[in-house]
């Protein structure tokens, strides 16, 4: 689960400061003011790990990968190329690291990992690795801190003030480049007696990266028909394509998900159909092949008990865009991050308002029995998404600590993010001015029009 992120000089942002990460965060803001660009950088990131090219620091994409940034000089503030790209990211662990110094048996243990790497434009414009640095944490504290850098010749050096890293006897040869913007390269390594630990540092990064999965606003249109093999998707895919074989898979392999603890296991597709009826959206949902033995299957719904059942196709389109978000929220693995932009398409304001408990639960649930610690960030445009949350505060459904809540808003200097300091109570203590929209001004706009209508309409009457 990611804890922190901190960008400097990419996009919109000059400096983003540091962005505490819940197991439930959530951004509003305005159009283009800088929100999905946190989620684009992690994307980079992702595909950096999955790229064959080991020597390129930062895979900045094209068409067939996850996301195209372009250039490295469009993905700077400004496009700024003597600036440097800067970014801090940090996440727990899963099982408790220990690094074990094999020269001095000093041991360091932690909870909680962080990579901070700076990124510099080369000769030809192309981003490499300036500075990369590790630290492990324990309970939030520095543990251990190792340090990638060029000393002041030029040559590349790893350091620690708490490790001391011990040159092979012999020649001292120069270290290479990094392998990618987070990995020191095997030859480096093999430079120390003591130096294995960087690998499994890496390790851990990719582990994080892999495990965070992206839904985009657009997702496809609903299909008549829907072909499946058997195949397990890792996702249901940046715009939702995947989402009823996740269903197939998820179910064929008998995953059995509950909402919480003490609450009923249930089959993944009857999970899934659960919760559209909860939302309010239809009364029942079935995914069954057309035929026995085919692969070929047809998603039919019930609008209401009374209805006819028909395809998914034939009834409203919020059904088809809600369902990719339904599914990714509890199909992604145990441990897993979920970026989504606007879950909350097409959806009537109820329904809004209802999918903030889907989310809550995501990060709630328990899957054969254990807690799936699966973390939501959701960039939203609802005030009734927000409202809910707030109530489920309250109420003490969750926790303030397991939610983070920004406002981003773009200024002549860049785009700025605002965290909203919620209470106990469900209270937001810094509501910022126009959150959503001059609300005061457009009821004061239609008193005064209305005044000035009745005015209007008594003068008429007057004159008759």
């Amino acid at each position: 689960m990611l804890t922190q992120l901190h960008i400097e000089n990419f996009k919109a942002w000059k400096d983003t400061g540091p962005i505490r990460l819940a197991p439930l965060t959530v951004i509003f803001g305005a159009n283009s003011a800088g929100k999905s660009s946190l989620g684009h950088l992690l994307l980079a990131l992702k595909q950096t790990v999955l790229s064959a090219d080991r020597k390129r620091a930062l895979q900045l994409g094209d068409d067939n990968s996850l996301i195209d940034l372009g250039t490295f000089a469009e993905c700077l503030h400004r496009h700024d190329l003597q600036q440097a790209l800067m970014f801090k990211m940090a996440w727990r662990v899963s099982n408790k690291l220990e690094v074990k110094d094999p020269v001095s048996t000093v041991r360091f243990h932690g909870d909680e990992l962080e990579i901070d790497v700076s990124l510099r434009a080369d000769p030809r414009d192309q981003p490499y690795v300036a500075q990369m640095a590790y630290t492990l944490l324990q309970q939030s504290q520095p543990a251990l801190t190792v340090t990638y850098q060029r000393s002041e010749n030029g040559k590349p050096d790893i350091d620690s003030p708490q490790y001391k890293l011990v040159r092979n006897a012999g020649r001292v040869w120069p270290l290479d480049e990094p392998d990618k913007f987070y990995r020191i390269s095997d030859q480096s390594r093999a430079r120390f007696q003591n130096a294995d630990f960087l690998s499994d540092f890496a390790l851990h990064t990719e582990a994080a990266l892999n495990s965070l999965y992206y839904l985009g606003p657009l997702r496809d249109h609903p299909k008549r028909i829907y072909s499946w093999s058997g195949e397990t998707p890792e996702s249901v895919g940046a715009k939702g394509e995947f989402a009823v074989a996740a269903i197939l898979a998820a179910s064929a392999e008998n995953r059995l998900l509950n909402r919480g603890p003490k609450q009923r296991q249930r089959r993944f597709d009857e999970f899934i159909a659960l919760w559209l009826k909860d939302l309010g959206i239809i009364d029942n949902f079935s995914v069954r092949p057309v035929a026995e033995g085919r692969k070929e299957y047809e998603v039919l719904v019930k609008t209401h008990s009374e209805a006819s059942e028909v395809k998914i196709t034939d009834v409203g389109f919020g059904v088809s865009q809600v369902l990719p978000a339904l599914v990714q929220a509890f199909y992604c693995p145990p441990n897993s991050t979920v970026w989504m932009e606007q879950p909350e398409i097409h959806l009537h304001p109820q329904v809004q308002a209802e999918l903030a408990d889907v989310f809550i639960s995501a990060t709630q649930a328990r899957e054969n029995g254990k807690e799936r610690n699966v973390q939501l960030i959701v960039e939203s445009h609802s005030e009734h998404f927000l409202n809910r949350l707030q109530r489920r505060v309250a109420e003490g459904t969750v926790k303030p600590d397991d939610m983070a809540v920004y406002f981003c808003r773009r200024t002549h200097t860049g785009a700025e993010l605002e965290p909203l300091r919620l209470n106990m109570f469900g209270e937001i203590e810094n509501w910022p001015e126009n959150f959503f929209g001059d609300e005061m001004a457009d009821i004061a706009g239609r008193t005064l029009a209305a005044i000035q209508r009745k005015r209007e309409l008594e003068q008429q009457g007057n004159k008759g």
